[in-house]
């Protein structure tokens, strides 16, 4: 029997939150090349008009659609959710890929923690906490409606281990691994299984928000860049389309005993110890 079906994406329809970032745009373009039917979901109706046809630049044929939406704002969501239910009448898995990183919630060399602006704080970990908790209670219910299907958070690297600088961010996400594991174990028992909930963990991937950070303007790597070049085994950032394989089996039925995981996709980064 070939195991192609367990892969097969075809006429399925996935939400994906963050569509206009690099990490989950690259991840809704790669799930619309697949023949699944998805939509963008973003802040700026102009970038997720430029993500729609970049998207059709790829795959002409491509089934996709752009909703407008926060993801902490509810009423917003509801509405994506029901524009996503006309269009195409069921929804089959959600991408929680929005997230990000705001200054005032880094240390940077020259401050201490004394110096955390904490409504920075406060602010990206409702961006990236409440922002999977927020989609993930709007959609799903219509994912049961639809059958079951799967939950895709996103992790970090910086969330098992101290990583420096990133304190909010951390924080959120270490929130979001065990958000991961709690909803997992609800929805199995409540639903039988036919929820699943995962989430990948990628590793350092150049964006545009961690670029400068990372990089000077020649290209070359900063202080920071080189260390975290240094402790990633494969000896250099990820690119983004290295996380579709990972994405697509937690989407896809290949993984329909799987649940409560968080998948590494790092360059062997976690398993290092630095020596």
């Amino acid at each position: 029997m070939s195991a192609t079906p367990l892969f097969e994406l075809t006429g399925k329809v996935f939400i994906v939150t963050g569509a206009t970032g690099a990490l989950a745009g690259s991840a809704a373009d790669y799930l619309a090349s697949q023949g699944a039917c998805v939509t963008y979901l973003g802040r700026s109706q102009e970038k997720l008009d430029t993500a729609l046809a970049h998207c059709r630049s790829i795959t002409p044929a491509a089934q996709c659609i752009g909703c407008v939406a926060d993801v902490l704002d509810r009423p917003a969501l509801e509405a994506a959710c029901d524009a996503t239910l006309a269009k195409w009448g069921r929804i089959d898995g959600l991408l929680n890929g929005a997230g990000g990183n705001m200054p005032g919630a880094t240390i940077s060399p020259e401050k201490t923690f004394s110096d955390l602006e904490f409504e920075a704080f406060q602010q990206v970990v409702d961006l990236n906490l409440n922002g999977t908790v927020l989609p993930s209670l709007v959609f799903t219910p219509a994912i049961i409606a639809s059958g079951g299907g799967s939950i895709v958070n996103f992790s970090s690297a910086s969330s098992p281990q101290a990583i420096t600088r990133v304190v909010g961010y951390s924080a959120a996400k270490a929130g979001v691994d065990n958000f991961t594991r709690w909803l997992a174990v609800d929805q199995a028992r409540a639903t039988s299984g036919k929820i699943r909930v995962n989430a990948v963990m990628p590793g350092f991937f150049l964006g545009e928000q961690n670029r400068r950070l990372l990089t000077n303007e020649d290209g070359s790597l900063t202080d920071r860049g080189n260390t975290i070049v240094a402790n990633t085994p494969f000896g250099r950032f990820g690119n983004a389309d290295e996380l579709h394989g990972a994405i697509h089996y937690l989407l896809a039925d290949a993984s329909k005993f799987v649940t409560g995981t968080v998948l590494a996709v790092d360059g062997g980064f976690g398993a290092f110890s630095g020596v």
